[in-house]
């Protein structure tokens, strides 16, 4: 039996040791990391993602002192297009500028249906072209 004493301790602490290093299992477990999809980012607001554009600034500020606002909106149309509407139809460019600058100070009519937009001769050149700028800024 003194044979059998020192193999079985042997035994004992082989299976000891088989355990403690993850060999004494025969199930395996494996973590997997799963990231979540990155979110999309918040869409900004306008006031945000233009605060530091100067033709934003002072273009919202003229359309805010001006009578543009009873005939038209940022997003839904009242009697005449949405600026968005406007925007998306015209790309930022210096002629478009400066030919809907002479839409608005001369007034036009056909182009967006029957119903006449109104001259504004009072308005300088400089500040309806500004306020196109503006406009054409809101390109989704």
């Amino acid at each position: 039996m003194n044979i059998l004493k020192p193999f079985s301790l042997g035994l004992i602490a082989f299976s000891v040791l088989a355990v403690s290093c993850g060999g004494g299992s025969d199930s395996s477990t494996s973590t997997t990391t799963t990231t979540p999809p990155p979110s999309a980012p918040a869409e900004l607001s306008l006031e945000d993602r233009y605060k530091d554009d100067p033709d934003y600034i002072k273009g919202l500020a003229l359309m805010k002192e001006s009578d543009c606002p009873s005939c038209h909106m940022v997003e839904r149309k009242i009697v005449g297009p949405s600026y968005a509407e406007v925007a998306a139809k015209y790309e930022n460019t210096e002629e478009n500028v400066n030919l809907l600058a002479g839409r608005v100070i001369s007034g036009a009519v056909g182009v967006w249906g029957e119903i006449p937009m109104p001259a504004h001769p009072t308005l300088s050149e400089e500040d309806a072209k500004q306020m196109v700028k503006y406009v054409l800024l809101l390109k989704k």
